[in-house]
């Protein structure tokens, strides 16, 4: 006689790893609820620069949903399906980038200067993702975010020593805890055998969504 598993067991047994998983839909859900009350707030400002930071909240909040998705359900989904959503995160992911760095240089840079670095920021991600779609690694994110995270830093940076600007102070602490959060994913570092590197980057990430979005609601274009 053959027992079969209770199906709620024979789903756990399948999840490959169900620590990331969940950290990934933690993430995504904070990055949904920040990024819906950023978009409508832009709506009561009509600040375009507070609208397109939501959208870099939102595009992550889909990111840790897909990459949550394909870390806990890879033993039940195709090559294909796990190769497409894999594809999808590194394209959200450079989404992301785009739009904290439009939204910076709408808010920080003068008119005309600013209509320039909007149409860079644009070249910036159409090569982006034309040379993704044949290119799979990783580390071809970390250099496209990690470029435009610096270039932010920087302005932030301008922008806090020259205006003593609240929302850069937000923002320079969430970047500097974004590239903390970065180095522990590198780095391998784990506080347990079910709490991996990829799980305390996703914990350390949610810390730097908080202050982002700090800085965020103080943009003004």
């Amino acid at each position: 006689m053959i027992s079969r598993l209770p199906e709620a067991e024979a789903l756990h047994m399948n999840i490959t790893e169900p620590t990331t998983m969940l950290t990934d839909y933690a993430l995504a859900g904070l990055g949904t609820w920040l990024g819906w009350k950023l978009f409508l707030l832009s709506a009561s400002r009509r600040q375009k620069s507070i609208k397109l930071w939501a959208g870099a909240f939102i595009s992550t909040a889909l990111a840790a949903l897909v990459g949550g998705t394909s870390h806990g359900f890879a033993l039940m989904l195709s090559s294909g399906i796990t190769g497409a959503l894999w594809k999808l995160t590194l394209y959200l992911t450079g989404f992301s980038s785009f739009f904290l760095l439009s939204a910076v240089i709408l808010a920080c840079l003068p008119h005309p200067l600013n209509r320039w670095g909007l149409a860079l920021s644009s070249v910036k991600l159409l090569v982006y993702l034309a040379w993704m779609f044949n290119h799979d690694d990783f580390r071809f994110v970390v250099y496209d975010y990690g470029s435009a995270m610096a270039l932010i830093l920087m302005v932030q940076v301008r922008s806090l020593y020259k205006s003593r600007s609240q929302s850069a102070a937000w923002i320079v602490g969430g970047i500097l805890v974004s590239f903390l959060a970065a180095a522990i994913q590198q780095s391998g570092f784990s506080l347990h055998q079910h709490f991996n590197h990829n799980d305390l980057f996703h914990v350390v990430q949610m810390g730097a969504l908080y202050l982002l979005y700090r800085g965020g609601v103080l943009l003004s274009d």
